[in-house]
């Protein structure tokens, strides 16, 4: 699993299973003691079965399956999301424990016995986790990476953010050839109206969707093929987002798989109206819907 796809939500929702693992060695009940006795019980005890598995342990799991579930969208269990099977434990673990705070028989039947503090700890943890994993596919704030690209020094970047070079960024190591101006990230020669390319016979005018595109002209890295269904002058272009956009699936699922971030290049492979179908750094592919304010490689 790539720790670079998790989100702020994610790591909201590991910190509370954290957290739920810490309270359940704390005191689920606490008994008032004059002398020598024990002070209260956790819930490893197992007098106090089932609260370990239906309460902490469910909660920890459920925290691992939205978590997963996230990082491999395609894996289902029973039909099932692994995400939604995920929220689905942990709200029935928080309704659990809610429902053990008021009706609890030790604490009805036993004189001096409450509510410990290992038992509201872990209820407050469920309940963060639940509303995360709930909230968090719709609040934008929650989709952000938890872990942005690390800039690379001295590699220029729009928006004055250093991007991530690798093979074929605009900016990466690759030196461009003598000719090779425009039309090629990093290339420091931008041409005139009016004035011929490197190689190219004077008098002669560049093509069309050269002079007219600027950027766009940019050649693609090597080894990038339009896909198929992509327009006849659409060429792979390296561009970079202004502020922080979601990135679709290609299935259409409105949930969506990725979030392009400002100062890292991402490569378009295709143009869907006014829609880009961008790849990011790990591999993954789908559709860039608002494509305003970009800029080109």
């Amino acid at each position: 699993m790539n720790i670079r796809s998790l989100t702020r939500g994610d790591g909201v929702v590991i910190g509370a299973a954290v957290l739920l693992f810490i309270a359940s060695f704390l005191n689920f009940y606490s008994r008032d003691c004059i002398g020598e006795c024990d002070g209260g019980v956790n819930a490893w005890e197992s007098s106090l079965f089932p609260v370990l598995p239906s309460i902490f342990l469910a909660g920890i799991i459920a925290a691992a399956l939205i978590v997963v579930g996230r990082a491999f969208s395609d894996r289902k269990f029973a039909g099932l999301d692994l995400g939604q099977l995920g929220v689905g434990v942990a709200l029935s673990s928080t309704w659990t424990a809610l429902w053990m705070m008021f009706d609890s028989p030790m604490v009805s039947i036993s004189p001096g016995i409450e509510i410990g503090i290992g038992h509201i700890i872990g209820f407050i943890a469920l309940l963060i986790m639940s509303g995360i994993a709930l909230a968090g596919p719709k609040v934008p704030a929650l989709q952000a990476a938890l872990i942005p690209d690390k800039p690379a020094a001295g590699t220029p970047s729009p928006y004055g953010v250093n991007p991530n070079p690798g093979y074929g960024y605009p900016g990466a190591q690759q030196q461009p050839q003598p000719g090779q101006g425009y039309g090629y990230p990093g290339g420091q020669q931008q041409p005139q109206p009016g004035q011929p390319q490197p190689g190219q016979p004077y008098g002669q005018q560049p093509p069309a969707d050269a002079m007219a595109g600027g950027p766009q002209g940019a050649a693609a890295p090597a080894g990038a093929t339009p896909a198929a269904g992509t327009p006849a002058d659409f060429a792979p272009f390296w561009f970079a987002v202004p502020v922080a956009r979601p990135l679709y699936g290609e299935d259409g699922s409105p949930a969506p798989i990725a979030e392009l971030a400002p100062g890292t290049w991402y490569l378009a492979v295709e143009q869907r109206g006014q829609a880009l179908i961008a790849q990011t750094q790990d591999g993954r592919r789908g559709v860039l819907q608002d494509t305003t304010g970009i800029q080109r490689g």
